[in-house]
């Protein structure tokens, strides 16, 4: 299931739900990246280009299309629902 990006959106446009230290780090809970094609690898290395302070953290996040862990080979495709999970920790 993929979710349509608001009327304002390109549709190359990705929208990349972003959590915790992501979105502090980001200053949004929302990160929009121009986007034609790609994997799960090239997606992290976007968001790293797009918010260096938390390149760190992004490295080792999971990604998530329409709410399921995928591997960094996995493409994306235009418009997919896509969250980048940083680790968490707990006791």
């Amino acid at each position: 299931m993929t979710t349509n990006p608001s009327p304002s959106t390109p549709p190359d446009t990705l929208q990349v739900k972003l959590f915790a230290g992501l979105a502090a780090a980001a200053g949004s809970r929302l990160l929009e990246l121009p986007w034609q094609q790609g994997t799960a690898a090239d997606l992290k290395a976007a968001v790293a280009d797009a918010i260096p302070a938390a390149a760190a953290v992004v490295a080792n996040s999971a990604v998530a299309i329409d709410n399921r862990f995928v591997r960094g080979d996995t493409a994306i495709p235009p418009m997919a629902d896509v969250a980048i999970i940083p680790p968490v920790s707990g006791g």
